[in-house]
């Protein structure tokens, strides 16, 4: 994935987001766009569309006003018991088995990942399945198992991408990037 040197005003106001997030400046030059992804965030949000996160800590950074002042339903599924039996018996993480449970969910949603690689690759098998569309994918697990490997494979899809590359991320950016997301999604001087 290439810099993205020239960011549009709606990058750069996401992105601050984020560095505001992380208290750390220097992971602007991390941090990648796929062409469009924020428009297409934004318009996700403006349809309503569902917000899929990886873990509950994304789910409770994303601000409560926001999401009522938009309209879209949020949804994880991370602690839900029937998660927890399928991922027994596949031999798979929880937070990869919630992204197989909420597959049906997928199409059009905006899905942002702040902790779990194997959530992200679920959700990077779905769509090369062809089993879930999202509009935008919000890739910023955190950690070294996986983690920059599981970022690498976001550009290798058609799918609309922010992500951070390396090791970095967290829930913090990711509920930061949705935050970002939606404020623009309802403000339309910004």
């Amino acid at each position: 994935m290439p810099p993205t040197p020239h960011l549009t005003a709606r990058e750069r106001y996401v992105l601050g987001r984020i560095v505001r997030a992380e208290g750390e400046p220097q992971i602007v030059d991390s941090v990648r766009f796929s062409e469009g992804a924020v428009e297409r965030g934004i318009a996700a949000i403006r349809r309503g569309a569902t917000i899929v996160t990886d873990v509950r800590m994304v789910e409770v950074g994303t601000s409560k006003a926001l999401l009522a002042r938009a309209g879209n339903p949020i949804t994880t599924m991370i602690d839900a018991p029937s998660v927890a039996q399928r991922a027994k018996r596949a031999g798979i993480t929880r937070s990869a088995a919630a992204m197989l449970e909420l597959t049906p969910q997928l199409h059009g949603a905006v899905v942002a990942i702040g902790n779990a690689p194997t959530a992200l690759l679920a959700l990077l098998d779905a769509v090369d399945e062809q089993t879930a569309a999202p509009a935008l994918i919000i890739g910023m697990p955190v950690g070294f198992v996986a983690c920059a490997e599981a970022k690498d494979e976001i550009g290798k899809r058609p799918a609309a991408y922010i992500t951070i590359l390396g090791n970095r991320g967290g829930s913090s950016a990711a509920a930061a990037t949705l935050n970002a997301l939606l404020t623009l999604a309802l403000d339309e001087s910004l």
